[in-house]
């Protein structure tokens, strides 16, 4: 799987470009299903989880011409419904391909997605949203098969603002008959950024960004090509390198960030101490005193704290001195990489949703395994810090959601280096 070979103790220093947004990477790539015709979208990170996209709808008949963080995605001759289940397993986000291949096929077929373990993530809600399109559905042999012979418009309330539910439905009601309101919809920004293009193609979506979203209809005739798409900058790669700056004491300038999008995160370093000056896409973070503990921090759908965030700020909580409490209150068994950084000496308990951290003056370097994409970063964070050698093992994972992570930290000073 690879590892990372870190040897702890350098200050990050520099400037970096923070990469596009994974998460919002995904559901506009599911969503050229629908017009038929040819998208070409820029600023895509070039990561795995990303590439399994592109195999995926590859397999589906598109034609992809990759350039860099630039794609040109032509699906006039996807002509299957299948979504092939090796590469359904590899990826979580693949669920969203559901929607595109409803409201394109008026069916799909696809196994239950695989990915990053980090707890319970069923997706009843998409599926319940489905059925009040007028979706009939049946599950045998681990595939779920989907079938409508149109799409009716419909009122749908989500029992949770899930975003992969919300991105789903979304998909597939800009080609239902009539209209669709989506209400406790997540009100992410990556939800904001897939109504901005799938309205670039000719849809007709409005209120992303609240918990109401209104969907008027149309058809696969009215969609264009899209010529030029922008992705938004990835929040959570910019946090992370916010926080390993932190954890190292260090002094960084990011350079296309939206500010607004990780003001959760930043005003949790502001109350530790860190020093923040921001303008227009740049976040420049020093630290000059010592930092202090967090009482209190819980994760929350945005605008609140990610729970993204949460496993690399327990690594910069664990060098902190002084006793802080994580409350995780998004996904279940989301605490795997306390086990990990307490190899290193992290001093850690966990009771239930909440991780109770005493920080120690420095971590000492370990072997030890990421278990899931953000607890991968974490352990780098936790290795960046320590004295001593780390060795982080599992570097596909971290690979899932981070473009050139090894190298943008090298870029910044630190002592890392990948190797199989």
């Amino acid at each position: 799987m690879g590892a990372y070979v870190i040897t702890g103790g350098s200050k990050l220093s520099g400037k970096i470009r923070v990469q596009g947004s994974k998460n919002a990477s995904l559901p506009i790539l599911a969503a050229t299903i629908l017009n038929c015709q040819k998208s070409r979208v820029k600023n895509v990170p070039e990561i795995k989880d990303v590439q399994v996209m592109i195999s995926i709808l590859t397999m589906l008949g598109a034609d992809i011409t990759q350039n860099g963080n630039e794609l040109t995605i032509d699906t006039s001759a996807v002509n299957t419904w299948e979504v092939p289940e090796q590469l359904m397993r590899k990826m979580r986000s693949s669920i969203v391909l559901m929607g595109p291949l409803l409201g394109r096929f008026g069916r799909v077929k696809v196994s239950y997605p695989g990915g990053c373990e980090i707890g319970p993530r069923p997706i009843d809600l998409h599926l319940k949203g489905f059925a009040a399109l007028g979706v009939k559905m049946s599950e045998s042999h681990g595939f779920i098969y989907a079938e409508a012979g149109k799409l009716k418009g419909a009122n749908i309330h989500l029992d949770f603002p899930s975003v992969g539910a919300t991105e789903n439905l979304m998909l597939a009601a800009v080609l239902a008959e009539g209209r669709t309101i989506i209400r406790n919809a997540a009100k992410e920004p990556e939800i904001v950024d897939l109504q901005n293009f799938l309205n670039k193609m000719g849809c007709r979506v409005k209120g992303a960004g609240t918990d109401t979203i209104k969907i008027e209809g149309c058809s696969i005739a009215d969609l264009k090509p899209v010529e030029d798409y922008t992705v938004i900058p990835d929040r959570i790669a910019a946090g992370t390198y916010l926080v390993a700056a932190a954890a190292t004491r260090g002094n960084i300038v990011l350079e296309n960030v939206i500010l607004e999008h990780i003001e959760p995160i930043l005003a949790k370093l502001r109350e530790m101490g860190c020093r923040i000056k921001t303008e227009d896409d740049r976040v420049e973070l020093w630290v000059e005193t010592p930092l202090r503990a967090l009482d209190s921090l819980r994760t929350l759908p945005y605008p609140g704290f990610p729970t993204d965030m949460q496993a690399p700020m327990m690594a910069l909580l664990a060098t902190v001195e002084g006793t802080s409490i994580i409350t995780e209150t998004v996904f279940e068994n989301r605490f795997k990489h306390a086990e990990e950084l307490r190899r290193m000496g992290a001093n850690i308990k966990i009771n239930g949703n909440t991780a109770i951290i005493k920080g120690i003056k420095r971590l000492t370097g370990a072997v030890v395994e990421a278990k899931d994409l953000r607890a991968g970063a974490a352990l780098v964070i936790a290795g960046l810090a320590a004295d001593g050698k780390t060795i982080v093992e599992g570097t596909s994972y971290i690979e899932r959601g981070y473009e050139w992570f090894d190298r943008n930290l090298q870029a910044l000073g630190a002592k890392i280096e990948k190797t199989n």
